[in-house]
Order: C-alpha cells, then structure tokens, then sequence
C-alpha cells in the first residue's frame, strides 16, 4: 500500500490533486481542509495516502495530518459510507470538530455537512463514538486532558466532561482548571 507521498505539486483542481513523484504524477482525491492547507503549484508537497483498489478503479485519496488519514479509515468502514461521503464529512468538519461532534452526540452539526442526512448522522454518532480518541475532541488548553481523565474518575459521562472541558480558560493551572470544570458541571 502507498503510505505516503512526497513531490512537487503539479496541479490543484479541487478536489483533486497531481503530485509529481520523479516524474510519476500521482493524482489524489482529498477533503477541502487538506486542500486549502496545500502550498503553492510548483512547491514541494508530502501527503499520507490511503489507496482504495475496487474491481472498476483504483483511487488514491490524500491527507494533510495522520489524524485525518485515520478519521478517514474509520468512516469508510461505516455501513453505507464510502470514500466520496467521508471526503465531505472530512470536508465540512475538521477531525477535533468531528470528534467533539460525535462525543457530544450533537447530530445537527453533522446534518449540516451536505450529503449527510439525519439517519446518516445517526449512524455515524453510533459508529465512531469512543473510536476518534476523547482527547483529540478537546481543545483550549493542554490540561484539558487531565481535567477530563480526573471527571471521568469522578463518574462524570464522556459528554458531560468534554462539554466542561470546553469551557475551560486557556493557562489555568491544573487544580483551577478541575474546580472550574466541576463548577460547570454543579450549574447544569
């Protein structure tokens, strides 16, 4: 299998690319978010793959992050959700934002997404809950992962520790940032 590619970008037609591999030309389906972090046609450009081989195709689909690649990965082995689907999702949602949506069970986020409709965001909730890793929903601050292991501890469920952690100040030290959290939590 090709992990990974390293090249010249040749050319940028969303939401397809051409890698230029010592004068191979790789082309490459990728999700917009990898697509507008691209650099420059001409400039170097390193992309992990993940190559799907069908009886009619062979098609090579590119990742900016391995977070994405792996997001990915667990999409497609979904029920009903192909590569061209798990590019939109991926499209519309950055891996932290799809995470947070599948931890919180928050189906109108994914229902935005075009493509997606309500059972198909159901599905998805049901399938990739606790398989993208807790800690890659959480984002401001670096203890928020601590804050959400000592929650959880506590007896706190996956979704109401995520959504105390997102609340939490950036720079709080770790004892603040628990007592907040668990003030948070006394509110709801």
């Amino acid at each position: 299998m090709i992990g990974r590619i390293s090249g010249k970008l040749a050319a940028k037609n969303p939401p397809q690319v051409l890698v230029d591999v010592g004068g191979v030309g790789y082309e490459l389906d990728v999700p917009m978010s990898t697509f507008y972090a691209l650099p420059a046609t001409g400039d170097a450009v390193t992309l992990f793959t993940h190559l799907s081989v069908k009886e009619d195709s062979h098609t090579l689909y590119g990742f900016a992050s391995l977070d994405e690649r792996s997001a990915f990965r667990q999409l497609i082995r979904i029920s009903g959700v192909g590569p061209r689907t798990a590019l939109a999702v991926l499209s519309g949602l950055s891996v932290t934002e799809l995470s947070q949506a599948v931890a919180l069970q928050d189906a109108v986020r994914l229902t935005k997404i075009p493509g997606i409709g309500k059972k198909t965001a159901e599905r998805l909730m049901l399938e990739l809950k606790g398989k993208l890793g807790v800690l890659g929903a959480l984002a401001g601050t670096e203890k928020a992962g601590d804050v959400l292991n000592a929650l959880l501890a506590l007896g706190y469920s996956e979704k109401e520790a995520l959504a105390a952690t997102r609340e939490l100040a950036p720079g709080l030290p770790l004892a603040e940032a628990i007592r907040a959290a668990l003030k948070s939590l006394a509110k709801s």
